[in-house]
């Protein structure tokens, strides 16, 4: 038997962590949160993630220049972004560092749950 994919959650807001964390889990999936991108490049789970699932905006370090410094040290894991400032920059600068899907909030859930299935193999 497979183990369930392992998704990270990145954001500095608790609400949106442990909200995703439940929808993640109702799903099946293997959930680690972090409250900052720095928290999570410095894991373990770096490693080990199947999917990241980060807020654009956090203090000290950016939800793309966190999926510049995964690239920058080889791994292809794909990244979501979720974020309260879409603007058409933002969305080009994250296309451009290799993110999966760029998702303005508020979100539903079915609009994730698509993203995910982009982002992890069958």
């Amino acid at each position: 038997m497979t183990a369930s994919p392992l998704i990270c959650v990145v954001d500095d807001d608790d609400a949106v962590r442990i909200s995703l964390e439940g929808l993640l889990r109702s799903l099946g999936h293997r959930v680690q949160t972090f409250g900052s991108a720095v928290d999570f490049l410095g894991s373990e789970a770096r490693g080990l993630a199947d999917c990241v699932i980060s807020d654009l905006q956090m203090p000290g370090m950016t939800g793309i220049e966190m999926k510049e410094a995964m690239v920058a040290g080889g791994s292809e894991t794909p990244v979501i972004l979720i974020t309260a400032f879409a603007d058409d920059a933002q969305k080009r600068r994250a296309e451009q560092a290799g993110v999966t899907c760029f998702l303005p909030k508020p979100f539903v859930g079915e609009t994730l749950i698509d993203c995910l299935k982009r982002a992890l193999p069958s």
